[in-house]
């Protein structure tokens, strides 16, 4: 299975307060066929699309927006137990205990990583 089998038509939020970071993420997935939903730059704009969205397959997010923690946005993508990953420069240890051992992509991020952790996450698309 390829990357672009259980991506495409996954709708992903990315939340991520750099643009070239975040234009570079959303090349890569849709890449793969992947639907990239309209990127947030912080909790608030993160928050408030999660709360819109109907469907979220994924999201990947940046740890530190502009100095605010992302842990917010974390603890809703929980509660409605949609799959998420982090991207930072941080050490496991630098996070919340509640999110340490939760997928988690160093930055710079490669690409062929985050396919492949988003890929495993996601699953494979139902038939």
């Amino acid at each position: 299975m390829t990357h672009a089998d259980s991506l495409a038509g996954r709708r992903i939020l990315i939340v991520e307060d750099d643009y070239l970071i975040m234009s570079d993420l959303a090349l890569e997935l849709e890449s793969q066929g992947a639907v990239v939903l309209e990127p947030c730059p912080s909790v608030r704009q993160a928050l408030a699309t999660i709360t819109a969205e109907s469907r979220i397959d994924a999201a990947v997010l940046d740890v530190n927006l502009a100095g605010e923690q992302v842990f917010p946005v974390a603890a809703a993508l929980l509660e409605r137990a949609i799959p998420f990953l982090f991207t930072t420069g941080y050490d496991a240890e630098a996070l919340p205990a509640d999110y340490a051992k939760l997928p988690r992509c160093r930055k710079p991020v490669d690409a062929a990583t985050l396919l492949k952790t988003l890929s495993a996450m996601v699953g494979p698309r139902p038939a």
